[in-house]
């Protein structure tokens, strides 16, 4: 069945025959424009990707390093350093070497916090990623943002990090955080 143009979308009225000049090439219509549904979408393809970081705490301070990102309008958002789990590598692992690369900071790993899971997209592919968050316990190090993704780094006391973090989720991982914490102090 013939889908209806839009009034904006109305084929050009035909021009009425005219005798043609002899050689001439005959007139041509138009191009008509094709009809296109308004709720027709491209179709992304569907990518599972998977990360781990976390919280890195200096337990004789009560703080914790986060970083700091540009988002596309320039705003600075905070948040837990994080990144991309490599080959052969253990979700614990991954959160350590993060952490380090992307605020300078060692750590070790105190206990699981849980995952955050949230949907992108990017070059053409709806990404679902799972970022599996870790409690770590600062060993060494010393603060910087040489990390190229990363534009700034501090120190926040740990009451105060529920504030300066963007992300809903991650001010839950850092809820659960201070109850581990306050359990063991």
């Amino acid at each position: 069945m013939p889908v209806p143009f839009a009034a904006s979308e109305q084929p050009a009225a035909q021009p009425v025959a005219q005798p043609l000049e002899e050689h001439a090439a005959p007139p041509q219509d138009p191009p008509r424009p094709k009809p296109v549904a308004r709720n027709a979408r491209r179709r992304l393809s569907r990518v599972e990707e998977f990360s781990a970081g976390g919280l890195v705490v200096d337990m004789g301070q009560m703080r914790a390093a986060l970083i700091g990102r540009l988002d596309r309008r320039g705003r600075l958002l905070w948040s837990l350093p994080k990144g991309h789990i490599e080959a052969g590598e253990t979700t614990e692992d991954a959160a350590i070497r993060e952490v380090e690369e992307e605020t300078g900071i060692r750590g070790r790993v105190v206990a699981p916090l849980g995952t955050v899971d949230f949907w992108f997209v990017a070059e053409d592919r709806r990404v679902h990623k799972t970022v599996h968050h870790f409690l770590l316990e600062a060993s060494g190090g010393e603060l910087s943002d040489a990390d190229v993704e990363v534009t700034e780094v501090a120190w926040v006391p740990i009451d105060q990090l529920r504030e300066r973090l963007a992300y809903d989720g991650e001010r839950r991982l850092v809820d659960t955080a201070r109850r581990m914490l306050s359990d063991t102090a």
